[in-house]
């Protein structure tokens, strides 16, 4: 082969027709794959029940490359943030959160974001382009590893992951999913599709794409009860309004109606937080299985927006709950290492001059009526 290749960026059925190709039996894609993600070994030495002329032919032919670890901040709370090296200087940011009985990673899916938020860091440092699936994947081989203690590479903390760091998940579906399929795999990660998550700002026609390939679980940034709050807050709702968002929410899990969609929502003082929103909330979710994610607002220098207060949060709140939407007030994480939600931004080598266009003027708070 004239250039090596990159295991990880196969998943199971990808690298057993990898292994096929190479003249060996498809069963080696699953020794393999345990070799890499469950026991942590990237020196081809090392696989013993490969046979050594197998190993002989993957060293010359392929490698098991990973992002390279920058730095490893350790928040007062407990939250760990990496920040990752990619081959072209890009970087890019992972995020793990310890809760007493749960582990969650937030993995990222793009050099930067190709959409433009205006509450979120991530869309201020612009676009350079999708990750690779061993981009991706790597942050969970680095996180789990960096979690374990002693070198026992079960012994982690890691029991959920959520495609909610740097970047849209959805338009970067390919590598997305098959990165996913890694992470549900039994012979390397072993996570139930109730606990791998992927969050977007509601890109609809690949939301259906989605269901019909993987059952993960989905949460959608709402933000807004209106087209014409929503447009400013997250400008795709633009080309994929509400009337076209709730209805693919809502057929998401026709088929496992026990099962809800998570809706995130950022709490801006004045903003999108009176009662009014609220109740224009509950209208528009009253037939959609929903939990709600109310989040406080993580301040970041290009946007004047501010954090609604605790009793506005908790008034809103109540209207929500009051009727029957199942409503939690996310607790702000990770804000004293930048590792908070819409604090991440990485190394962008920005190819949408939008880098440029927020340090050249202050972005005002715009309220809608």
């Amino acid at each position: 082969m004239s250039e090596s290749v990159n295991l990880l960026d196969f998943n199971r059925k990808a690298l057993g027709e990898f292994f096929v190709s190479q003249g060996e039996k498809p069963f080696r894609a699953t020794q393999v794959l345990q070799w890499i993600h469950q026991f942590g070994i990237t020196d081809f030495n090392l696989m013993t029940n490969l046979s050594k002329s197998l190993r002989i032919k993957l060293q010359a032919s392929t490698v098991i490359l990973l992002p390279e670890i920058v730095t490893e901040q350790l928040s007062k709370d407990g939250t760990r943030k990496w920040v990752l090296r990619l081959k072209d200087n890009n970087c890019i940011e992972t995020v793990f959160i310890p809760e007493d009985n749960r582990g969650t990673l937030c993995v990222s899916s793009q050099v930067g974001c190709a959409l433009d938020c205006s509450f979120c860091s991530t869309g201020k440092q612009g676009f350079n382009r999708n990750l690779t699936i061993a981009e991706i994947i790597g942050q969970v081989w680095i996180a789990v590893r960096s979690l374990s203690t002693q070198g026992a590479v079960h012994d982690h903390q890691l029991t959920n992951i959520v495609m909610m760091g740097m970047g849209e998940p959805l338009l970067n579906f390919d590598n997305v999913v098959k990165a996913m399929d890694i992470m549900m795999d039994d012979f390397a990660y072993g996570l139930s599709k109730r606990r791998v998550t992927l969050s977007t700002s509601g890109v609809v026609p690949a939301m259906k794409q989605l269901a019909e390939v993987s059952d993960v679980s989905l949460a959608v940034s709402l933000h807004a009860p209106t087209d014409e709050l929503r447009n400013i807050l997250v400008p795709i709702n633009k080309k994929y309004p509400l009337r076209e968002l709730i209805p693919a929410c809502k057929a998401y899990f026709k088929d496992e109606p026990r099962r809800r969609i998570t809706f995130e929502y950022i709490m801006l003082d004045g903003v999108n937080d009176q009662p009014e929103h609220a109740h224009a909330l509950v209208k528009i979710l009253q037939d959609v299985p929903a939990k709600i994610n109310l989040i406080p607002f993580n301040p970041i220098p290009q946007a004047s927006y501010k954090r609604s207060p605790n009793t506005v949060i908790n008034a809103f709140r109540d209207i929500l709950m009051a009727a029957n939407l199942v409503t939690v007030t996310r607790k702000t994480r990770g804000e004293d290492i930048d590792a908070a939600c819409g604090q991440l931004v990485g190394k962008v080598t920005d190819r949408t001059r939008r880098q440029q266009k927020y340090a050249l003027k202050d972005i005002p708070i715009v309220v809608v009526e």
